[in-house]
């Protein structure tokens, strides 16, 4: 028992102190912490979007919620914090794609059990607010709970959240665990339980069938567990499952299943809860508890989470007079830091996908080797987080394959998106294959190249007996024909049969992507036949419309054609749109469209698509711009200004994306990413961090030897830090001259010294440090 107290404090111990040059670090980065702003963007956020109590990629994610209990009707609605609502009904420990719940409510005066709603928050335990009286950065958040007169105030380790609840005077104040109901994105509860243990611990679980996880991989569920504890003792306890209170009983089961403790509080007296969660066990939530915070204040967990997100804002170091863009910035930053989240254990379990419990291998140092982590699929990221990853935060991208690996080695398949393991596809695509080639390619090789290999072949040319979670239900006749064929009418849901084009297109993306890592590795067989289906694009593409076109079996396009039609051959986009879903071979593209086409085409389409904010206008929708043009709140056009570049034209790339940079992104609760766009786990953040550094790789970093295309960075000086574990070490620093709004243009590049010709540099001289410094001007220049 000595022993295992002393493993506690050590661990303890090295959570609380960080390295010399960490605490540097995070000194330098605390002036940054004020330019991240929550709140952006969130009258249309998905659940994971306001969580500023987080730790980065953390699993505890403590939060206000002001309509999580709603619950979400598709999966992936709009849902928890809304920038209009004005009363808060909770505290929710969990926010993951298809995962929350664990609500944690303090209250004064008559006990109430229930929420309410928003229209009649005096029927409920929710209380109003006012967004003056409340805090929101990296790491912390507080608010004042008017109804109540209570201050509510949140912070987190990576595995632990914890609350502090200031309570005015009075014999009824109250602490509920609110663990039996739905919360955001996790569907309908299917169990639950909550206890108060002899020595005054909360413990329990709640189990739910969020709407994917029964999409992909029916039948299956999510669990999450949670201990507890308080530095204060109560009055009195009980239970309730819904309205129901049952007084001074201690454990109650079933839906809507919770637990009240009452105190006698003195004027601005505290109470503060601790909180271990798990995935796997109620035990190991108790674990992380001690190995993370047993010894730690709040205010001690709330500087190590402050300090944390300074560290890792600061890696990326920009400044500009435009304040509003320093806010943009870092607050895209932070949420790309922020989309997804722990799903194992201090010990390193984990939960499986076939729903038992595994474990990570140990390394001498008896810590996991790597962490598991819930994601959204990856759909669309290699145009903006893999790229911010590879140049930034290369052991999170490492950390990640690891753990996308895992589920591979459970369940023999690559999955997109993951809830506990468990298959959450998504979209139906599958392009964890790509964005692995891809850290390859980058230099980031210290995870198990074989079994990386092995998976990703199989998961771009393997049909046979795929499960639905594996998405790529088509793949097999790509494989044969070379393209998807076209069906009106199918049976299943529509990723069986519905999107043939876009298909055809984003299999040819990642065809060619394990391509070059097949090159790599010498296996000339496969390569060869993923570069024939690399070529797939050009099955579809129609030369007398200059558009991609769906084709049927026998080889003919589809009659009665609309190419601003959604949902027929194409997936969240129409033809306008993936026409220019080719980022493999962007030349090739252009040379079948003519350069001069291409050019005059691509330039009418942003000055169409700016009078509709490069997307759905105004309308809080994610789904608004699918019809359009050019939809930058969606992922199969978020690469495509870039294009550019390709086409002779560089001086077109620079002013669409400062134009886009600065009309579609805005800094306040409405107008944030876009207005009602879909923010993917921090992607449209991620964008435009690399996009305002005037730094892109159409391709994806899946080049075997990557290039990054150049545009006009939005500020004056950048710099990269330097990664001495996977690179040089040295920063990579960008200087940049004569910026101005009016100064938009490039007139010259220079890399250590050289002029540059073209406006592509290698992705291995930004990782291995050098400056790069750059002359503005406000007239278009194209040849350097």
């Amino acid at each position: 028992m000595k022993n295992i107290h002393k493993l506690i404090r050590a661990t303890v111990t090295s959570v609380l102190i960080l390295s010399s040059a960490q605490l540097a670090v995070a000194q330098n980065g605390k002036e940054l912490l004020k330019y991240v702003d929550p709140r952006i963007g969130t009258a249309h956020s998905r659940w994971f979007f306001f969580t500023p109590g987080a730790m980065p990629f953390g699993m505890a994610k403590p939060a206000p919620s002001t309509n999580g209990s709603y619950g979400n009707v598709h999966g992936w609605d709009a849902v928890g914090y809304d920038e209009r609502h004005t009363s808060i009904e909770g505290f929710a420990n969990f926010h993951e794609f298809q995962i929350g719940g664990l609500v944690f409510a303090p209250i004064t005066g008559k006990l109430q059990t229930l929420a309410g709603k928003l229209e009649q928050p005096d029927e409920g335990y929710r209380s109003r607010f006012d967004r003056a009286d409340e805090i929101a950065q990296p790491g912390y958040y507080s608010v004042l709970l008017k109804d109540y007169h209570i201050k509510a105030e949140l912070t987190a380790t990576p595995r632990v959240a914890l609350h502090r609840y200031t309570f005015p005077a009075s014999a009824q104040s109250h602490i509920l665990f609110d663990i039996g109901h739905k919360q955001g994105e996790s569907g309908e509860v299917k169990d639950a339980r909550v206890y108060i243990t002899d020595d005054g611990r909360v413990e329990g679980y709640v189990t739910t069938l969020p709407v994917y996880v029964q999409k992909y991989q029916t039948g299956s569920e999510v669990t999450m567990y949670f201990s507890a504890v308080l530095d204060k003792k109560p009055t009195a306890v009980g239970v309730f499952k819904g309205n129901e209170i049952l007084a001074g009983q201690k454990e109650i089961k079933g839906k809507g299943a919770g637990v009240y403790l009452t105190f006698s509080t003195q004027d601005k007296e505290s109470v503060t809860i601790k909180a271990g969660l798990s995935y796997t066990s109620i035990e190991n939530a108790r674990l992380n508890l001690q190995k993370e915070a047993e010894v730690l204040s709040f205010d001690q967990a709330k500087k190590q989470a402050t300090d944390t997100w300074a560290a890792d804002l600061s890696r990326i170091t920009v400044s500009s007079k435009n304040e509003k863009n320093m806010v943009k910035f870092y607050t895209g930053l932070y949420h790309a830091l922020l989309g997804r989240g722990l799903a194992s254990d201090v010990s390193g379990a984990y939960p499986k996908n076939d729903g038992t419990v595994g474990q990570i291998p140990l390394g001498s140092d008896n810590k996991p080797l790597h962490n598991h982590y819930n994601t959204d699929a990856i759909w669309g990221a290699f145009w903006n987080l893999t790229q911010l990853w590879a140049i930034a935060y290369p052991e999170y991208y490492s950390d990640w394959i690891k753990s996308q690996l895992l589920v591979y080695k459970d369940s023999g398949w690559l999955a997109d998106g993951i809830a506990n393991s468990r298959y959450v596809s998504g979209v139906g695509t599958n392009f964890v294959s790509l964005t692995m080639a891809s850290a390859y390619m980058s230099g980031i090789r210290d995870f198990d190249v074989k079994l990386a290999y092995e998976a990703a072949l199989k998961n771009e040319i393997d049909g046979k007996d795929r499960p639905h979670g594996a998405g790529k239900l088509d793949v097999a006749q790509f494989v044969a024909n070379g393209f998807v064929p076209h069906l009106d009418k199918g049976k299943g849901g529509g990723e069986l049969w519905q999107f043939s084009g876009s298909h055809t297109l984003e299999y040819a993306y990642s065809s060619y992507a394990v391509a070059q890592w097949a090159k790599l590795l010498g296996k000339e067989k496969d390569y060869q036949q993923l570069m024939r289906l690399s070529k797939g694009w050009e099955h579809i593409y129609d030369p007398k419309l200059n558009l991609v076109h769906p084709k049927t079996a026998d080889g003919q396009f589809i009659a009665n054609f609309k190419p601003t039609e959604v949902w027929r051959g194409f997936q969240e986009g129409n033809a306008w749109q993936y026409t220019f879903y080719v980022p493999h071979d962007p030349k090739g593209l252009i040379a079948k469209v003519g350069k001069a086409r291409f050019n005059a085409r691509l330039d009418s389409i942003f000055i169409t698509s700016q009078k509709n904010n490069f997307g759905g206008g105004t309308k809080l929708d994610a789904f608004s711009g699918l019809e359009g043009l050019y939809n930058h709140g969606n992922q199969p056009n978020l690469h495509i200004s870039w294009l550019f570049n390709f086409s002779d034209k560089p001086s077109l790339t620079q002013k669409w994306v400062r134009t886009i940079a600065d009309e579609f992104y805005g800094t306040d609760g409405i107008h944030g990413y876009g207005y009602g766009q879909d923010e993917d786990q921090g992607q449209l953040g991620a964008w435009y961090v690399i996009s305002a550094m005037g730094l892109f790789d159409v391709k994806g970093f899946t080049d075997i030897q990557p290039e990054v295309g150049l545009g006009s960075p939005l500020f004056d000086r950048i710099k990269i830090k330097g990664n001495n574990k996977y690179f040089s070490g040295k920063d990579f620093e960008i200087e940049v001259k004569n910026n101005s709004n009016a100064n938009i243009y490039v007139q010259s590049y220079n890399l250590n010294g050289k002029v540059l010709h073209q406006p592509f540099i290698k992705l291995k001289d930004i990782q291995q440090g050098g400056k790069m410094i750059l002359q503005m001007g406000n007239k278009p220049k194209d040849k350097y």
